[in-house]
């Protein structure tokens, strides 16, 4: 686990934040856990639901055409002396 600390907020904002975890029975702390692990979920949607209107649009690019299964390709690559470690 990591800490995170949030500096110079105002006082506003974190008496906002205080009636919102009264509201949802949770620590001011744990409402704000709440809202990043929110916030990161919502942007791995995001992500994902691009990822599938590329791959939507691509398919059909890709249809009918012979394919390479990706392990044949690393071996390949692995049989000419390329290395995977980034």
């Amino acid at each position: 686990m990591v800490t995170i600390n949030v500096r110079r907020l105002d006082d506003d904002v974190v008496d906002r934040l205080k009636q919102r975890a009264a509201r949802n029975n949770r620590s001011l702390e744990g409402e704000a856990r709440h809202i990043l692990q929110c916030a990161a979920d919502d942007d791995m949607a995001a992500k994902r639901a691009a990822f599938r209107e590329t791959m939507k649009r691509l398919r059909p690019l890709t249809e009918g055409r012979k394919h390479t299964p990706a392990e044949v390709l690393i071996r390949e690559d692995r049989d000419h002396g390329h290395r995977d470690d980034f």
